[in-house]
């Protein structure tokens, strides 16, 4: 190795170190087919739509708005969709691991804030409510950044 490539690799990584923020993994968008592109589009547009529901619906104590909503997102799981076993491959080569776990743990919160709803937990509604919205933030910036570029998880 040079001495320029040497330089080169200590002030990227010091420039890591220092900044503190870890590199975004590519944007999953690109690598999808239009299929499953779509499909992941509606799965987001219809989280969007309950969380907007839940949020009101916490602050307003309509518990069992919170329980069925949430549980609408965790039945949009994407893996549970219809898919074809190619659709299933397409996908399983498009995603890294990282963005699977992610969405399944997102999923797995939904039908915990679900339960939480039908308990009329309102604390742990509020407490789960956060933790998807961190698992959120923490996807898209890290796997949709070509279409949230503003969204900074190393300010989070």
């Amino acid at each position: 190795m040079t001495t320029r490539a040497g330089k080169f690799i200590a002030a990227f990584l010091l420039g890591l170190a220092v900044s503190g923020s870890p590199l975004a993994e590519e944007p999953v968008t690109p690598k999808l087919t239009d299929k499953l592109s779509r499909l992941l589009q509606e799965e987001m547009r219809s989280v969007q739509s309950a969380m907007a529901t839940i949020h009101t619906a916490m602050v307003t104590g309509e518990h069992d708005t919170v329980a069925t909503s949430a549980q609408q997102i965790h039945d949009s799981f994407i893996l549970q969709q219809k898919l074809t076993d190619q659709d299933r491959k397409d996908l399983m080569s498009a995603v890294p691991k990282g963005f699977i776990r992610l969405d399944k743990e997102f999923h797995k919160l939904a039908a915990s804030l679900a339960e939480a709803g039908r308990k009329q937990n309102t604390k742990k509604q509020r407490q789960l409510y956060d933790e998807m919205t961190r698992n959120c933030i923490a996807c898209h910036g890290k796997y949709a950044s070509d279409r949230f570029p503003g969204v900074n998880t190393a300010k989070n």
